[in-house]
């Protein structure tokens, strides 16, 4: 077993994205209008975090969102639901604790007593990401056939108002996938896949309510544990103290089979202007692909709504060499170079 783990483990990994699809809440929230409400200055948002706009939820709940990402996904594969065998629920703000967001979304599309499994992973903004990497591992076992991820999240609804660099960042957004084998002749595949985690910084960026430490019925819980908290700073410091040599090994991986400077798009979570600016020094900045401005950070669902644009803008063609490439709560690096 160990022999054959050492002569697949450095192989390309057969991989499609079959189907892509979207969802973005009706209301705009423009950064100019928050300036105004919040008394900041005018053209802050932009100059600080690159943001013109971004989406909150009014009625929409993150189950609904997914649900109408995934009927355009599994159309855009030119499947029907009959066609999935499983569902990944890859979001980083569930509706619910229990049960996690697999079931609900999987009732959401009708299939409630379907029995197909639907279940939940959840790595922060880095949801999708390991979604895909579980998926290419289940399909290449022959485990599943038609794959079907759904990355719903919202944010607008545990914002610290009092915190400007907080709650401007954030958008609320759904994207999905199908993904499956590719068929004979096709080259769609994945060459690489990392995650490393610094667990050291995991406060960085939390939000520390919700669970069995800091439950609602506890003495001394308070309104403020649900907010998401962020020590933009200190994210910076493990940002540059780690990126630089994650990017390396992620591309010493595949170098058999390509290099870095054969990357078509590099399709980032976007989690801020400045990390949006530091990877054009790693990477050429017109192959980085740039939703922040429109959408905000919306957490797990930001890099795969950034791979919906790129696809149907045509930044992104069948073949094209990608990275798709984040940082999450925990603290965790990820990225992933395919073809697409």
């Amino acid at each position: 077993m160990s022999n054959l783990l050492n002569e697949t483990k450095n192989k390309p990994l057969p991989l499609k994205i079959a189907g892509i699809g979207r969802y973005l809440p009706e209301r705009v929230v423009l950064s100019s209008d928050l300036e105004k409400k919040y008394g900041l200055p005018e053209g802050w948002c932009e100059e600080k975090q690159g943001i013109r706009e971004r989406r909150w939820v009014e009625n929409e709940t993150a189950t609904f969102m997914g649900t109408e990402a995934a009927k355009e996904a599994v159309s855009d594969a030119g499947l029907t639901f009959s066609d999935i065998d499983l569902i990944i629920n890859a979001s980083g703000t569930p509706d619910q604790l229990v049960p996690d967001g697999g079931p609900l979304l999987q009732r959401e599309l009708g299939m409630g007593k379907s029995g197909i499994p639907a279940v939940s992973v959840n790595a922060s903004c880095l949801s999708f990401l390991l979604a895909i990497d579980i998926s290419a591992g289940y399909l290449n076992m022959g485990r599943y056939k038609n794959i079907l991820i759904v990355s719903s999240d919202v944010t607008s609804c545990s914002l610290n108002y009092s915190k400007p660099e907080n709650f401007t960042l954030f958008g609320d957004a759904a994207a999905a996938a199908v993904v499956t084998l590719p068929e004979e002749g096709e080259e769609s595949c994945i060459y690489s896949t990392l995650f490393k985690t610094y667990g050291y910084a995991a406060d960085y960026s939390a939000v520390f309510g919700g669970g069995t430490s800091m439950y609602p019925l506890r003495e001394d819980a308070k309104p403020e544990d649900y907010y998401l908290t962020m020590d933009g700073r200190e994210l910076m410091k493990v940002g540059f103290n780690y990126q630089p040599d994650f990017v390396k090994e992620l591309w010493e991986r595949c170098k058999d089979y390509c290099v870095m400077e054969d990357i078509d798009l590099v399709i980032p979570h976007q989690p801020s202007r400045v990390v949006l600016d530091y990877l054009g020094l790693i990477y050429e900045e017109e192959k980085i692909m740039r939703t922040i401005g429109r959408y905000g950070n919306c957490v797990a669902a930001s890099a795969p709504l950034a791979l919906y644009d790129a696809i149907k803008q045509r930044h992104l063609s069948r073949g094209d060499l990608a990275v798709i490439t984040g940082s999450g709560s925990g603290i965790t690096f990820g990225g992933i170079v395919l073809t697409y």
